[in-house]
């Protein structure tokens, strides 16, 4: 979860935000860079510190920028990062924020060997001494970010969920949702605001015709929702669901998950986030769907697993 070290949206209206990236190697900065520019920022990855004054120097961009500031440029230091962040601190035009992307070295390390990517700052050694030498060189920074955010434990879509709601340029603008299945035996999701659990439900995981297929297969749908208390539970939920959503837009709020959760998170919860996921799409809002644990089992697969294999979805709908 991000930690806020200082009052975001506290600047002057008036001044141009200027966010800056950093962190670890492997921690997920190129992830941020595509994030922000999504949101609307102009991005610019691996600038040389040098040039970050000549880029700043002219008339105020229409559009906030993100940079990203890696440790393989031959001008990075901690030492010319932190001149460059008081610099433009002193600058009423500018509106700077530090965005630090950090990791747990055992995830990094894991990240790195999956890849099979040079570590920037290995020359001898192995990965695990560079990965420390970073996390020590980069403290001083990491200690002086606005915005702290551990992606050891977060997917792409996750980060990307996350850093909308602390960099998104027009907040209130509109109102994403994310609706998600997932495991209670692995723990309930990160930043999953509304949770629903499903174990009541009938489990198709006790028909052996049934328990290689998923909650996204039409034969476990139709055996979920021929529970007597299916119809009913369903119904509360999106009438819950339908009443919170303006409100949560009156309040400015950019993005809202919500989870819902049963004991392997394969039948019935999959199937309840996509049948919610379709109602709030044809109620006209914005929605993605994940389902966590069959992202997990088809990025790898259990030995002798003969349930189907497909790509996992994280499918945008708008009505």
């Amino acid at each position: 979860m991000p930690e806020a070290r200082t009052p975001l949206g506290s600047q002057d209206e008036q001044a141009q935000r200027l966010v800056l990236i950093t962190g670890p190697s492997g921690a997920g900065r190129s992830t941020a860079i595509n994030v922000l520019e999504d949101l609307g920022y102009e991005a610019i990855d691996n600038l040389p510190l040098s040039l970050v004054p000549r880029l700043l120097d002219g008339p105020a961009r229409p559009v906030p920028l993100a940079l990203g500031l890696d440790v393989r440029n031959r001008d990075f230091s901690v030492a010319n990062l932190t001149e460059l962040i008081d610099k433009l601190t002193r600058l009423p035009e500018y509106a700077p924020e530090v965005l630090f992307l950090d990791c747990t070295t055992e995830q990094l390390l894991r990240r790195f060997n999956e890849t099979r990517r040079r570590h920037p700052l290995r020359a001898e050694g192995s990965p695990l001494d560079a990965i420390r030498a970073e996390r020590d060189m980069l403290a001083p920074i990491r200690a002086r970010a606005d915005v702290l955010v551990d992606t050891s434990d977060l997917s792409p879509h996750d980060l990307k969920a996350e850093l909308a709601r602390w960099f998104e340029t027009e907040p209130g603008r509109r109102l994403t949702v994310s609706v998600q299945s997932y495991s209670y035996k692995r723990g309930v999701p990160r930043g999953v605001d509304m949770m629903f659990d499903c174990r009541f439900l009938a489990n198709p995981h006790w028909r052996a015709e049934l328990r290689p297929l998923d909650g996204r297969d039409p034969p476990v749908q139709q055996y979920v929702m021929a529970d007597s208390r299916f119809d009913e539970f369903f119904r509360k939920v999106l009438d819950l669901v339908l009443f919170a959503l303006p409100a949560h837009l009156e309040e400015g709020k950019a993005h809202l998950a919500i989870g819902f959760g049963c004991t392997g998170g394969r039948h019935r919860s999959v199937t309840m986030a996509e049948k919610m996921a379709d109602a709030l799409a044809k109620a006209g809002w914005q929605v993605s769907i994940r389902h966590r644990e069959l992202e997990r089992r088809e990025k790898a697969p259990a030995p002798g697993d003969e349930g189907p294999v497909r790509a996992s979805r994280t499918a945008l709908a708008q009505g």
